[in-house]
């Protein structure tokens, strides 16, 4: 007699192959081992799914910001994971700042998984840094098993991890490509930042005009030139500059090794309608015109972009300076874990994609960019963690209500179609790149 299921989930609609479909999801020990598996009485428990709803896979965050340790009051792992977990996300990335200290050692990352370890209700892997002084703690960094290497062009925020020059950033590209490693890279000229206006005072587009494409623009071109000359595989993080598209897709053309992503909030919003003072708006590289943003649509339509991801980067309220609105003198980032899957949905779904495209970018193209390829999809013998999602189900953000740590974001009271009504994480553990 065959063995029985743990869990076997009957859905009229699931996301498999890239496509919606019925699916009979038999799951054993953690693992899906059937999709049209059709005996009911063969299961320790059997979910029936509605009309309504649809299973997808659990996200895989790539670029989230957790702050512990040493920043435990602007997040957390308690906090964040149960966010994820209530959006639908099942495994997140973890990047090495805004902690301390800083992942850019295996001495910092023993301290990080220590304190991430009994905590976590999702899966949670780490990124390593790459600064000033570390090159020798990459190799051992990638040996300990973090998923790749990030590193900033200009001034991260925080001083206790500084940016590389670009000398700087060959060298470490030389290094990373030597055991075929990832670099992701903040990329933001600081020069043309410098000469651009000082970001003060309440308007948008006066921060805007502090933060220009151009910035963007000449970064991904450095990066881009020293992926060609270096052959080491780069990650362009938090894309907001359209103009930058076609050198992307060029470069991949020419066979440079590059990839990039853009998250909910470029996707969302646009600057023509970003109040004054509303700091909440605020992160590095800005949201920008209208225009843009549906450009960026377009390039995730046409492949360019590969993935969509938070850039979960909270922090205390006073940090935000809702009492000024002062743009200059606020924390830069958004938090947006727990309604990043209907944020990106309502605005696809407007545009006539599927929802078979947002799995595609939120979890299976994340999920391989970090070597997981048994997570972010809905196959036999991938990682049963899963989500039923109702896509048509309308709700309005509450910050109030979210698992965030601080009740500040950029999607408080904003009207959101798609709703996570159930997670399943098999296993929630720290995660090594394989």
């Amino acid at each position: 007699m065959p063995e029985k299921f743990d869990l076997l989930i009957r859905a009229p609609r699931a996301i498999v192959d890239g496509r919606e479909r019925a699916a009979n999801v038999g799951v054993r020990r953690g693992r899906i081992v059937a999709l049209d598996a059709h005996d009911t009485h063969a299961a320790d428990e059997v979910v029936e799914l509605g009309p309504d709803e649809v299973l997808l896979p659990g996200l895989v965050d790539t670029h989230v910001h957790v702050n512990e340790p040493g920043r435990t009051e602007w997040e957390g792992f308690a906090s964040a994971t149960r966010a994820a977990r209530a959006g639908g996300i099942t495994t997140i990335v973890d990047m090495p700042l805004n902690s301390i200290p800083p992942t850019v050692d295996v001495d910092a990352l023993s301290v990080k998984r220590r304190v991430a370890a009994d905590k976590s209700v999702v899966n949670v892997g780490f990124w390593g840094g790459a600064v000033p002084g570390n090159l020798e703690q990459l190799r051992p960094l990638h040996d300990a098993g973090v998923f790749g290497f990030k590193c900033f062009l200009l001034h991260s925020g925080v001083d206790e991890f500084p940016p590389l020059s670009l000398p700087e950033l060959e060298k470490a590209l030389i290094e990373i490509a030597s055991f075929d490693g990832l670099m992701i890279v903040h990329a933001e000229d600081a020069a043309v930042i410098s000469s651009a206006p000082s970001a003060s005072g309440t308007s948008y587009s006066g921060f805007l005009d502090s933060r220009p494409r151009a910035a963007e623009n000449q970064a991904i071109a450095q990066v881009i030139d020293l992926s060609r000359r270096t052959g080491c595989r780069v990650h362009i993080l938090h894309l907001s500059s359209a103009d930058a598209l076609p050198m992307i897709a060029q470069a991949r053309q020419d066979g440079v090794r590059v990839t990039a992503e853009t998250c909910p909030h470029y996707l969302c919003f646009d600057a023509e309608d970003i109040p004054p003072g509303a700091t909440q708006f605020k992160c590095c590289p800005p949201i920008r015109e209208a225009g843009n943003r549906e450009l960026l649509w377009q390039g995730l339509a046409d492949g360019v972009i590969d993935t969509v991801v938070t850039d979960h980067s909270p922090s205390t309220v006073d940090l935000k300076r809702l009492d000024t609105g002062d743009f200059g003198d606020a924390w830069g980032g958004i938090a947006s874990l727990q309604v990043s899957l209907p944020a990106v949905w309502t605005e696809a779904s407007r545009r006539g994609f599927a929802l078979a495209d947002v799995v595609r970018w939120m979890a299976t193209n994340t999920a391989d960019q970090v070597g997981m390829p048994d997570r972010g999809r809905i196959a036999v013998g991938a990682v049963a963690d899963l989500v039923v999602f109702a896509p048509d189900e309308e709700f309005t953000v509450d910050v109030a209500a979210l698992h965030h740590k601080n009740a500040v974001t950029a999607y408080d009271k904003l009207g959101l179609r798609g709703v996570v009504r159930r997670t399943w994480v098999t296993a929630a553990s720290l995660l090594v790149r394989a």
